[in-house]
């Protein structure tokens, strides 16, 4: 199966198959959503204008029989950050995609109509279906009307929040059982650039696909296995759910929410404490618990898991499905950390059903949960809605859904915008996206890694909290002020991991186990029929040229520096400030 890209014009409505350039030929995923945008899109155009374009690319080893390798990244130019953007995702869209032979999907230009319509994608058929009855139609009701209609097809597209060009609108996928649209590639306001494609959904149907075959069958066998034993093998990733081993598996990735909390880096109303008193009340082991008491009290008719992959052929599975106390039917799939944390202890909500209920809400608007809770601290520092309420909470974010609203189209332009106009000078961004789950000043490789990629203040861009609190790779001190080469490494790790097609978890078995950096390496050069894969040269040309692109859009190295009140600011219980110098973080992109 010879791979191709496919380019959608929704100008004039047309597409062809390309085959794809020999500068693309080695790559996948956030590789070649960043070059293609990179080649392609000027970095000082408008996000919402003609002129950008969105990539939706599976990873190299996406769809084939890598152990938890079916994700995708979706690419554009951020309306929300103002420079290029690659977001994440599981889901059954990346795995359908690579069995049509599909490397990657561009949509570009600008409608010259009104309508709104599905792209539908099939072995043998690429067609524009009108869908204009679907606009502004929560997310839980459209992926059960097209779940009926192509019930195993990929899912992604733009919600109510992408379709009014919303800046925290991120892309939604389905899930494995094709009944929720809780996968998302959430951050920096792609959502919207698809909505002004006048994109509802992506539907990808991938009967009569095949897997994709590696070029080298034996080397990819051989990393493959070490792979699959590494994860199993690794205290975080491995076990089985329903015992005593297995972080993620047990607890999912919310196992995060005390961990962080003991270690006094749990921000805390709007970033004013490193402790939250009702962390457990919302914590991983939380949702475990009340997983256990609905399975016991309910039965089969129970909907609450623990253990749940996010897309086809995860061995990780940290995903869950929270039930609800009173009936056992699910009210959201899953509650990652980030949100529960977002929606949770950042707003001082430690009411489960509470936070449970805000997320379904973000992903039935089709609204970045992360920036959702940011945007919800800056309505409770402006004195609109109280700390701690979340039957407030959800009323006010339940405004998101009267377009007339002005609270809620405030809400939908994000954290940085919503703070502006509700006059709250307390803003945690970084060009312009809003901070994750994670105080940069006790954590201070994390801190670096905001302040300094180009995708604005994201964990997943240079994950240092393996070594910095989990102790990964050997540990790295949290408070030390030297962070420049860690976060440096950990970006040009990640960016090759997702360019892989792998999970970022597998994060953890890479760095600790030596057969599983060997499994890494030997699964994509055994794919692309390589004899190696260099994992620093890959990542650190990534990273590069993403950092180029925000460069000629008019970024520079102020633009690399957290708000000022961080500095200035000691962090409960610890007492500390983020004392990285600005030449520390200058040298992250130094010599590269």
């Amino acid at each position: 199966m010879e791979n191709k890209i496919l380019r959608v014009n929704v100008t004039d409505m047309s597409y062809k198959l390309e085959d794809i350039p020999e500068k693309y030929k080695l790559l996948g995923g956030r590789g070649l959503t960043s070059t293609i945008v990179t080649d392609e899109v000027d970095p000082k155009s408008d996000p919402l204008g003609p002129e950008n374009k969105i990539v939706i690319a599976p990873g190299i080893l996406t769809g084939t029989s890598a152990p938890s390798s079916g994700r995708m990244s979706v690419g554009g130019k951020s309306p929300l950050t103002g420079g290029i953007k690659e977001a994440n995702a599981g889901g059954l869209t990346g795995t359908r995609l690579a069995r049509l032979g599909l490397r990657a999907v561009i949509i570009e230009g600008k409608p010259q109509h009104n309508d709104w319509y599905h792209l539908y994608i099939s072995k043998n058929k690429v067609e524009f279906i009108k869908a204009n009855e679907y606009f502004d139609m929560g997310l839980y009701e459209l992926i059960e009307k097209l779940g009926d209609k192509y019930p195993n097809a990929g899912l992604c597209g733009a919600g109510i929040a992408g379709q009014r060009l919303s800046k925290n609108a991120g892309i939604f996928g389905n899930n494995i059982e094709n009944t929720d649209p809780g996968r998302y590639a959430g951050r920096g306001g792609l959502g919207a650039v698809l909505g002004s494609k006048r994109i509802i959904a992506v539907i990808s149907d991938d009967t009569g696909g095949e897997r994709p075959k590696p070029k080298n069958e034996e080397l990819f066998d051989k990393g493959r296995k070490k792979m699959i034993s590494a994860l199993q093998e690794h205290a975080v990733t491995g076990g089985k759910a329903g015992t005593d081993k297995g972080a993620l598996k047990n607890y999912g990735t919310n196992v995060l929410m005390n961990i962080i909390n003991e270690a006094g880096a749990l921000p805390t109303k709007n970033f004013r404490s490193g402790y939250f008193e009702g962390a457990k009340n919302i914590s991983g082991e939380a949702v475990h618990a009340l997983v256990d008491e609905t399975n016991e009290k309910f039965g089969d008719k129970a909907e609450g898991k623990y253990g749940h992959p996010c897309h086809p052929g995860c061995i990780i599975q940290c995903s869950n499905v929270v039930p609800d106390k009173e009936t056992g039917k699910a009210i959201v799939s899953p509650l990652e950390y980030e949100t529960a944390w977002a929606l949770g202890t950042n707003c001082t909500i430690d009411n489960l059903e509470h936070v449970a209920k805000l997320n379904r809400i973000c992903n039935d608007l089709g609204l970045d949960t992360i920036e959702a809770g940011n945007t919800l601290a800056m309505a409770m520092d402006s004195g609109k809605i109280p700390w701690g309420d979340g039957e407030v909470a959800i009323k006010f974010l339940k405004k998101c859904y009267d377009s007339n609203d002005k609270d809620g189209k405030v809400f939908m332009q994000g954290t940085k915008f919503a703070a502006d106009t509700w006059g709250v000078d307390r803003v945690p961004v970084v060009k312009n996206q809003a901070l994750p789950a994670y105080d940069p000043r006790p954590i201070r490789g994390i801190g670096v890694t905001y302040a300094t990629t180009a995708m604005g203040a994201d964990h997943t861009a240079g994950y240092t909290i393996a070594p910095e609190i989990l102790g990964s790779a050997g540990g790295d001190d949290p408070r030390g002020p030297k962070k420049a080469d860690l976060s440096r490494a950990f970006q040009s790790t990640t960016a090759y991991v997702d360019q892989s097609g792998y999970c970022l978890f597998i994060a953890f078995a890479i760095l600790d186990i030596a057969e599983g950096m060997e499994g890494l390496e030997e699964t994509v050069a055994g794919f692309l029929g390589k004899d190696s894969y260099d994992i620093t040269e890959v990542g650190t040309k990534i990273i590069k040229i993403e950092k180029e692109f925000n460069k000629k859009a008019g970024f520079t190295k102020e633009d690399d520096r957290l708000p000022q009140f961080f500095r200035d600011e000691k962090l409960l219980p610890h007492d500390v400030t983020f004392d990285v110098s600005d030449e520390e973080l200058d040298a992250v992109y130094q010599n590269i």
